[in-house]
C-alpha cells in the first residue's frame, strides 16, 4: 500500500489570538522570512519596524497598510 498524503492547507487569516510576538497585543500583521520563520507585529510595532520588515520580508499578511 502507498504512502498517504495530506495537503496542509495553512490559515494566513490573523485573530484575535495572534498575539504580538514583541508586546503580547493583538497582531495584526504577519511576516513570513525566507528563514521560513515568522513574525507577528501589533500595528503599533509593524510602524515602528516598518523600514527593517521591508527589508527581510518574503511575505507580509494582514494589515499591510501598516508599513506605508
Amino acid at each position: 500500500m502507498g504512502a498517504v498524503s495530506t495537503p496542509v492547507v495553512e490559515n494566513t487569516r490573523l485573530t484575535a489570538a495572534d498575539r504580538c510576538d514583541r508586546c503580547g497585543a493583538q497582531a495584526h500583521l504577519r511576516v513570513r522570512l525566507a528563514s521560513g520563520g515568522t513574525l507577528l507585529f501589533c500595528a503599533h510595532h509593524a510602524r515602528a519596524h516598518a523600514e527593517k520588515i521591508k527589508e527581510v520580508a518574503v511575505r507580509l499578511e494582514g494589515d499591510t497598510s501598516l508599513l506605508s
